[in-house]
């Protein structure tokens, strides 16, 4: 990212830049910079975004060969392409000797390194991994948000705020600006001003819940699963959150016994740093047989109700009380 950076400032630009990752505020505001500095003042004319799995090579190889008009280049931005998992070959045959005007962005959420595209893009050009960023980089960046703003938090409720948000630097944004909306009179911001205006995710409340169940407390369980039934969010979706908190508790564990940290769980798990200290300390909670017979009841619970043997509602609902029984 630095060198990206770099380039950007230099003007040195590649002809081809691969940008993916789960990071995607990181994603955006680098594809925006890309954009600006690839056209250098140019007519938005030789600019082409595509987004989505409609772009279609031959399409793309077109517009590549066409000549920009009164400028430098063509700039051709990809994004969500799925190119990089299938159906890039013919793509990837035309980068290896693109026309010398024609430059490519690739915005991707995930990408296939062994694919022939994402080999070929990567040796003409960059790629660029946009990773979950660690808690303190992610209070740094707030912190000169709040500053530029004349704001002011404590370290404790930055935490909270934290934890209300999750590592989203997209979703962090969305909820700083709320908390400046909501502050505006005032120079600092209180837990109380967090608790009043930020949204707790749903992956966070699914996180209490399944504290709720490891400390076998059945009517907080219950109440946060109503929580989310309330706030329209569908029972086989709540599941499927079960199923990864209970799949990443596994992991966790497994790592925790072979001796691993929590920083080092988090970069094998993709865990922001403070997140991955709360997942250990959750997953000594449970048994590692009784997170495996977890996962192995979640698939039984949605086969349950794929065969229409139970409601979807009443399936989770079953599960949840069966975990958190005392």
């Amino acid at each position: 990212m630095k060198k990206l950076a770099e380039e950007i400032k230099s003007g040195q630009l590649k002809q081809i830049y691969i940008l993916y990752g789960e990071e995607a505020y990181l994603r955006n505001q680098y594809k925006e910079k890309l954009k600006k500095a690839l056209l250098d003042g140019g007519d938005a004319m030789n600019l082409h975004c595509f987004e989505g799995k409609d772009a279609k090579a031959g399409e793309i190889i077109d517009l590549a060969e066409t000549m920009p008009f009164l400028a430098q280049r063509r700039v051709i931005v990809l994004e969500n392409s799925g190119l990089f998992a299938r159906g890039g070959e013919e793509l990837a045959g035309y980068l290896e000797a693109p026309s010398d005007t024609a430059y490519f962005v690739f915005v991707e959420s995930t990408v296939d390194k062994r694919s022939k595209l994402y080999k070929t893009a990567a040796s003409k050009g960059r790629a660029i991994e946009f990773k979950a960023q660690d808690e303190a980089t992610l209070k740094r960046w707030i912190m000169g948000f709040l500053k530029r703003e004349n704001k002011n938090i404590t370290e404790r409720d930055l935490n909270l705020f934290l934890d209300k948000t999750g590592s989203d630097m997209e979703n962090i944004r969305g909820e700083l600006e709320k908390l400046l909306c909501y502050c505006m009179e005032r120079d600092v911001i209180t837990a109380q001003d967090i608790e009043a205006v930020c949204i707790k995710q749903v992956t966070g409340q699914i996180f209490d819940m399944v504290s709720a169940v490891a400390e076998r407390r059945q009517q907080a369980a219950m109440a946060l699963y109503y929580d989310l039934l309330s706030l329209k969010e569908p029972p086989m979706r709540i599941l499927f959150l079960i199923v990864r908190q209970f799949n990443l508790l596994l992991q966790v564990k497994e790592l925790k016994n072979k001796g691993l940290d929590a920083n080092a769980i988090g970069e094998k798990t993709g865990l922001a740093g403070f997140i991955a200290r709360k997942y250990v300390a959750q997953a000594a909670k449970f048994r590692e047989a009784d997170l495996r017979q977890a996962l192995a009841d979640c698939v039984e619970a949605e086969e349950a109700v794929k065969t229409g043997r139970m409601n979807d509602i009443m399936s989770v609902e079953l599960l949840i009380v069966k975990y958190s029984a005392a």
